[in-house]
């Protein structure tokens, strides 16, 4: 493919952000603060838009709810717009109460199941507000030993909701359902893989998509593979990004497994699923928490763009040629050489053209901006895991 073809294919890609991968996070058992954290969803969008200042690839910020509401929202989309930025996927939490000790929308009290049902339907007002597309729904629900709940009935109570909440999706809006194989519930979890996500929004229909996060699987897992079969059942909606070392790590996209990132991107371009208009949501989902909050995200979209401009740049007839005639070492030569170019002249090259900086670390580092924030955002609370 062209090095036209890939600039023009860049030059239109869409990462998004996640607000809380601005606030303070930490480990299980620190939360680590830094200096300069946003002190509300408003802070918050400012440091995203730097993000996009210096990448020109991340226009949107996803919010979290509880963790992001505010009394206005349109004052909140306005200031996302005066920013050059917009909001995007609205995320329930519905893991993070009380209440939701044995499960949320499948808990077996119909009150505490009534009462996340209430928080999705709260959300898609906000998805009105805001005019998001995207509601992402990640349930923690699960059990932790043998016999403690019924599990088909679980998936009842799960479908029932569902159900409800999709009936009163708008036009043009969305249900995302994220899955992940454990954590923290540790004998059985009701969304704990492709497979029943998949048939959960099969059932619910068109505006029910699958979202993968790469962080959420077992070692070894082959994450392209999924893709694949999300991509030809028309069920793929969208990805949170994110690596991980043992499990959900969430740490920056393309740290722990380049090449995988690399092979998801390969399979996503074979189906032009990169294209602009594709239904294929693109966000980040990460902490960062013994690195630079700001930066961190500058890196993580930089990632995402040399693994998307090496998968574009993979030479599909040479490659269907290969797979052809059965050429087992021509087929991995194909992939193994783009995946060896060095995309980033590349990538500086399509900067400049755009009139950002080549280099957008180095950038935001001459900017002052964490040094003015540091010393404009003393006092109030910084934002972290719960606000």
């Amino acid at each position: 493919m062209s090095a036209t073809h890939v600039k023009r294919v860049l030059a239109a890609q869409s990462i998004e952000l996640p607000s809380w991968a601005f606030g303070n996070s930490g480990t299980r058992f620190k939360v680590f603060p830094q200096p300069g954290v946003p002190r509300d969803p408003f802070e918050k969008l400012a440091d995203a838009a730097q993000v996009h200042r210096h990448t020109g690839a991340a226009g949107t910020v996803a919010l979290h709810i509880p963790w992001d509401k505010v009394d206005d929202y349109a004052a909140l989309t306005s200031r996302a717009e005066d920013l050059g930025i917009g909001i995007g996927t609205i995320n329930a939490n519905t893991f993070q109460d009380d209440d939701y000790r044995l499960g949320s929308v499948c808990h077996p009290d119909p009150a505490v199941r009534r009462k996340a049902t209430d928080h999705l339907l709260e959300c898609v007002d906000i998805m009105d507000a805001t005019g998001s597309a995207d509601l992402k729904l990640w349930f923690a629900d699960g059990t932790n030993y043998p016999g403690q709940d019924s599990i088909t009935a679980r998936q009842d109570r799960l479908a029932a909701v569902l159900d409800e909440v999709y009936a009163r999706l708008g036009e043009g809006q969305r249900l995302l359902l994220e899955y992940k194989l454990f954590e923290p519930a540790f004998y059985t979890t009701d969304v704990p893989d492709w497979g029943t996500a998949y048939a959960h929004t099969l059932r619910l229909g068109p505006k029910a998509k699958v979202v993968i996060d790469t962080g959420h699987h077992a070692p070894g897992t082959n994450i392209e593979f999924i893709v694949a079969v999300l991509l030809r059942e028309g069920k793929l909606g969208g990805f949170d990004f994110n690596s991980r070392f043992y499990a959900d790590d969430d740490l920056m996209v393309g740290a722990a497994d380049p090449f995988q990132l690399f092979r998801i991107l390969c399979e996503l371009a074979s189906h032009d699923a990169l294209e602009p208009g594709s239904g294929i949501a693109y966000m980040l989902d990460q902490c960062h928490n013994i690195e630079a909050k700001i930066p961190g995200q500058i890196r993580s979209v930089m990632n995402v763009q040399e693994a998307t401009a090496k998968a574009l740049l993979v030479d599909r007839d040479a490659l269907a040629k290969a797979q052809a005639a059965g050429d087992v070492l021509g087929a991995n030569a194909v992939l193994m050489d783009a995946y060896n170019t060095d995309v980033r002249p590349l990538l500086a090259e399509l900067r400049e053209e755009q009139g950002l900086d080549p280099d957008p670390m180095r950038a935001y580092a001459a900017s002052g901006y964490t040094e003015h924030v540091t010393a404009d955002r003393l006092g109030g609370t910084a934002a972290g895991w719960g606000a």
